[in-house]
């Protein structure tokens, strides 16, 4: 009969007092396990790695120490927490948003954008724009305003993948379905030109990285450090008002952003000759 841990526990009984003299123990737990993730070891298992119990006996540490080890492994990027089903490895390609192309597809097929991502909807109603939104929107801060917060989770996984919220102008979604906590059935920007009665005409897309809120950390699931990539995107229709503004954040290393432009393309009014 095979032991408990399978294979794992057959062919790989690293411990730690085995290692190099003079390396801290909770690197050479971090270096062990670099090791096994590169060979596939825990492919049997869904890539997810045995209990920290049983990884603390197997390398002979404490669970401090085999916690600071996964930490340095979840600081590389190798390995993933996901709540209340264990440590796994990290396996999903970062998803990719081509930001000049995401109106065209929508206009073709009006599902939603990412259909392969579960919607939930925290909030919808009337609430007092905050002061950065209510900077890009033309409005003095506090101004009532309809939003819509959201969470994208992925489908397969149940693991959140974006958070974010969409600000509309009263005039356009009060007293509309906007308003109401459900998922809408196409591109929210579709919902707002019927409202509007106004097409899109133009966008622009702020991007910062930067360490997440305290709330961000939760509804991300982000472990500890790390940084996380925001965008205030802002859309006008071509008499300048403004029809949208919608806030997202993802962590940092789940989301890689593509941008495509003509190199002669004349510069905007929006533009600063700083902006290289």
């Amino acid at each position: 009969m095979t032991a408990p841990g399978g294979m794992l526990g057959a062919r790989r009984r690293t411990n730690v007092t085995d290692a190099v003299a003079g390396v801290a123990k909770y690197h050479r737990v971090a270096n062990a396990l670099r090791a096994e993730i590169r060979e596939g070891a825990f492919d049997e298992r869904e890539g997810r790695l045995p209990a920290e119990t049983e990884l603390a006996k197997r390398f002979g540490v404490s669970l401090p120490t085999l916690r600071q080890g996964l930490g340095v492994l979840r600081a590389e990027g190798l390995i993933e927490s996901r709540h209340g089903r264990g440590t796994f490895v990290k396996r999903d390609r970062p998803r990719q948003r081509r930001s000049r192309h995401r109106y065209g597809r929508a206009r073709k097929d009006e599902r939603l954008l990412t259909s392969d991502l579960q919607h939930e909807i925290g909030f919808a109603g009337r609430a007092p724009v905050p002061a950065h939104i209510a900077e890009a929107m033309g409005v003095p801060p506090g101004t009532e305003v309809v939003v819509r917060r959201r969470r994208l989770l992925d489908k397969k996984s149940g693991r959140p993948e974006e958070v974010g919220a969409s600000y509309i102008p009263v005039a356009i979604a009060g007293g509309t379905f906007l308003e109401e906590p459900t998922v809408v059935p196409k591109a929210l920007f579709l919902c707002v030109e019927d409202l509007s009665g106004q097409r899109y005409a133009t966008v622009r897309d702020l991007w910062r990285s930067r360490m997440p809120t305290p709330e961000e950390v939760a509804l991300l699931e982000l472990p500890h450090g790390a940084p996380v990539l925001n965008v205030v995107h802002t859309a006008r229709a071509t008499d300048g008002t403004v029809l949208e503004i919608s806030e997202s954040t993802w962590p940092a290393d789940r989301i890689v952003v593509v941008d495509e432009y003509d190199v002669d393309q004349e510069p905007t009014e929006t533009d600063s000759p700083s902006e290289v």
